[in-house]
């Protein structure tokens, strides 16, 4: 089994979960483009739009890193106006426009990560990121933002190994949406062990850590991208520190958003 940390993994995992979104779209109808999503105001289009908007920055971000923090120093007091006129402004382009857009500007983003050294750092809106987890960034967000789209078009997409680098992402995102959220992060370390799509465990941490979460890996990859409510996922803490994690995990960077109400089903718990 390749080894899933890898920079060569993690981006053929990236162009997977990329083309798997891709053929979501790819054969929709105009009106289909235009059907909303369960982001307020977000329409299938702007879900893409956003898509092609984020892989233009992260590709800014690793060519220029200069030109990257001027652009985010500018916009610093509009983050969430900024990344709103993003996808607005990408939505309004002709669906086969968009989807071009789209593909070019990843494959760009792809083939520049494919020849960076494994060792570089790139600026981006939160804590500065390697390849690999620029490139799980991207994995993340295409994921997450596929939901979206799956959501609004009735589409079953089934959970794959992929969902372990959304997991990990989020698992080593802990201090930081403690951080973002004003609270001070855990002196101690936690076990995240995850339940994988083939029923394998995914374990994250010291295996001797008083303070857990435990449940099925896409659950808590939903909630971690919040496009869950607690309230809906079967994910459990143990511990304090723990439980007041999954109340604010995200596996993003920059503000954590409004999140989704609670819909009704699994319920998450407290031991």
């Amino acid at each position: 089994m390749a080894d899933p940390q890898s920079v060569r993994t993690v981006l053929a995992d990236l162009r997977a979960e990329s083309d798997a979104l891709d053929d979501v779209v790819a054969g929709l109808e105009p009106e289909q483009w235009a059907r909303p999503t369960p982001a307020e105001g977000w329409t299938v289009a702007h879900q893409i739009a956003h898509l092609a908007w984020t892989d233009a920055q992260a590709l800014l971000a690793v060519k220029d890193a200069e030109a990257f923090a001027r652009e985010v120093g500018d916009a610093a007091a509009r983050l969430d106006a900024y990344v709103e006129d993003g996808a607005r402004e990408g939505a309004m382009l002709a669906p086969p426009e968009l989807l071009e857009k789209w593909r070019s500007g990843r494959a760009r983003l792809w083939a520049t990560l494919t020849g960076e050294p494994p060792g570089s750092r790139f600026p981006w809106y939160g804590p500065s990121m390697s390849t690999a987890s620029m490139a799980t960034g991207r994995l993340m967000e295409t994921w997450a933002h596929g939901e979206d789209i799956a959501d609004a078009l009735g589409v079953e997409r089934p959970p794959t190994h992929r969902l372990w680098h959304v997991a990990r992402i989020a698992f080593r995102a802990r201090d930081f949406a403690f951080a973002v959220h004003g609270r001070t992060p855990p002196g101690t370390e936690f076990r995240l062990e995850l339940t994988a799509p083939d029923g394998t465990l995914w374990a994250f941490g010291p295996d001797d850590a008083e303070q857990r979460v435990t449940g099925p890996a896409l659950d808590f990859c939903l909630l971690a991208v919040r496009r869950r409510h607690r309230d809906d996922v079967a994910v459990r803490a143990q511990g304090p520190d723990a439980d007041a994690w999954l109340s604010i995990v995200q596996a993003f960077a920059g503000p954590p958003g409004k999140g989704r109400p609670p819909r009704g089903g699994a319920e998450g718990s407290t031991s």
